[in-house]
């Protein structure tokens, strides 16, 4: 969910020397790839009655989208900003942040008024579960001011609210990190590890007595290590170091988070889960078992050279990255077609005719979307060059 200027296009470092360029480096592609593949499978994962999303990450791992989506927001945070601070100065860069929490504030509007009426009208012709829109906001208007002023944060409508704040807070982790490299990831880590010793540590939900589902207090850490890694990739020239023991224990941890997390009885096979029902990783306030799991996909994505180069030849890469550097405006309407898509379910039945014609048709449009937004981006700039 990132404007263009938060694309991969370089970033500022805390150190005091500038980083060198690296020869034979280019856009790097990985992380709109990685991007891409989260917000499909938010769609998916969003619509409950899909039987697609029995093949998603969530079940085959602790962590799922939710959590690629938040680390790598603070990966191209840092790329937007980070070096912008220095080279355009603190007015300017505070105006690009206020700017994009603009966009995002008009993204959220736009997906609560398209639920809001959406379920309102489809009421009048057959009954909706109030699973698809919280019974406050189905009845009157007096909620209004409460969900613009994320007071109320409706289910599948609460994660653009907490984007917006880690976004808002950016300048000063960006401060901290100018006080001391690690100072900022010290301090958000020791916030994040108290929200798990006591996670009634929340914002308010007027739709919700135990507050945001995406407790800010907790994700804004996950938000920091994206930050932090994104500045160390920039300071050795795009890549994470790949060491061969936190490859092995990265492996080694995501086949056991695997294990440990797949659906067997979903599939009617024998439980094989190690620990049970034992370990149950909390999502609101971002259980370290999620924590590692989504870390370790992302150190071993960002240090292979190999990912690199698939996600920047191959074309199904750069269909996905396509899709990743159009997040927002990928993640507003596939939210506003995950609704539709349940309220067909709920009102026509799941059978394999709807499930084909929902994913075919819902997916297409993600994409046709994506590709539409890329050919005008090109257009625009080929104007700009053209009047210069």
């Amino acid at each position: 969910m990132t404007s263009q200027a938060e694309k991969i296009s370089g970033s500022g470092v805390v150190s005091a020397q500038p980083p060198k360029p690296v020869a034979g480096r280019g856009r790097d592609h990985r992380i709109d790839a990685m991007r891409g593949v989260a917000l499909l499978m938010m769609f998916i994962d969003h619509i409950p009655q899909n039987l697609l999303n029995r093949f998603t990450m969530r079940n085959v791992g602790f962590a799922d989208a939710a959590e690629v989506f938040v680390l790598l927001a603070g990966y191209a945070s840092w790329l937007a900003y980070g070096r912008g601070f220095r080279k355009y100065g603190v007015p300017t860069i505070l105006k690009r942040i206020f700017r994009r929490c603009v966009q995002l504030y008009i993204g959220q509007t736009i997906m609560v008024a398209a639920y809001v009426f959406t379920v309102r009208a489809w009421r009048h012709f057959t009954p909706v579960s109030v699973d698809y829109l919280e019974p406050e906001l189905a009845h009157g208007m007096g909620w209004v001011w409460r969900v613009m002023m994320f007071d109320a944060l409706p289910s599948n409508l609460n994660i653009l609210p907490l984007y917006i704040v880690l976004l808002g807070g950016f300048p000063l982790f960006y401060v901290l990190m100018r006080v001391h490299r690690s100072l900022a990831l010290v301090l958000s880590g020791a916030v994040w590890l108290f929200v798990n010793f006591d996670p009634e540590i929340n914002f308010p939900n007027w739709l919700d007595p135990d507050g945001w589902y995406f407790n800010p207090f907790a994700w804004q850490f996950l938000f920091a290590l994206g930050l932090t890694a994104s500045a160390e990739t920039e300071r050795r020239g795009g890549d994470l170091p790949q060491k061969r023991l936190l490859v092995i224990a990265s492996m080694l941890y995501l086949v056991f988070s695997a294990i440990q997390a797949f659906p067997w009885t979903l599939w009617g096979l024998p439980d094989f889960r190690p620990f049970g029902d034992s370990i149950a990783p909390a999502k609101t306030w971002l259980s370290p078992f999620r924590l590692l799991d989504v870390v370790a996909i992302f150190y071993l994505v960002q240090s292979s050279d190999k990912a690199r180069q698939w996600a920047a030849e191959s074309k199904l890469g750069q269909i996905l990255a396509r899709v990743g550097r159009h997040s927002l405006e990928i993640f507003v309407v596939g939210t506003v077609l995950d609704l539709y898509a349940r309220l067909i379910f709920s009102t026509f039945g799941e059978g394999w005719g709807l499930q084909v014609a929902v994913n075919i048709v819902g997916l297409a449009v993600l994409f046709w979307l994506a590709a539409w937004l890329d050919a005008r981006r090109t257009r625009q700039r080929a104007a700009l060059v053209a009047s210069k």
